[in-house]
């Protein structure tokens, strides 16, 4: 089967789609490395990874690895949260220590402590808007935009009813104190490049 093929039975069905199907039909189409494909309430974003959006993924995850092993840590990694068609590919999660995986091996979203976005200009709504509601409705404590393109931080905590409660925003070279968070720990920023 080809990849019009798809995009045809696709076209066709009566909106039957499940997560799994979407990624099956993703994994056939000619998707260019460096690109990361997620699902966000049913429609594909994709997005090119630039040299400035690794180096602050890689700075967040090096300062979260002085609390979070390895294996509790994860980035561009499928991760299937509530709603429809949500199959998010974060850029930073930072996972409980009872953290398991569901039965087809994936990480649950309701053992997430942290996630972290860095934006890209293509997919920033995505992260500004339906993701930011997304993770507040499965009541991840800790949700983290990061906006090289601003040079701001924007920090979301208490979730509760499907809305953050708590937000604060400030700027590349701020502190982000997460210390009464479960990560427990204050992430610098002074080295987050920017676009």
């Amino acid at each position: 089967m080809t990849v019009l093929d798809d995009r045809i039975k696709m076209a066709d069905s009566d909106d039957q789609r499940t997560l799994d199907m979407m990624f099956e039909w993703l994994e056939k189409w000619p998707i260019p490395e460096g690109i990361k494909v997620e699902i966000v309430g049913g429609n594909i974003a994709m997005s090119p990874q630039r040299q400035t959006h690794w180096e602050i993924i890689l700075d967040i995850i090096e300062q979260l690895r002085t609390k979070y092993p390895r294996k509790r840590t994860a980035s561009d990694v499928r991760i299937d949260f509530p709603g429809h068609l949500n199959g998010f590919a974060c850029d930073v999660v930072a996972l409980s220590e009872s953290a398991t995986k569901d039965a087809k091996g994936r990480w649950r979203y309701e053992d997430i402590e942290f996630v972290a976005e860095v934006i890209s200009k293509d997919t920033a709504l995505n992260d500004y808007g339906p993701k930011k509601a997304t993770f507040a409705t499965a009541e991840v404590p800790v949700y983290l935009i990061v906006d090289p393109y601003t040079g701001e931080w924007h920090l979301h905590t208490l979730p509760k009813g499907g809305e953050y409660h708590g937000e604060v925003t400030l700027y590349f070279g701020d502190e982000i104190d997460l210390t009464r968070t479960p990560v427990g720990l204050t992430l610098t920023t002074g080295e987050f490049p920017r676009d």
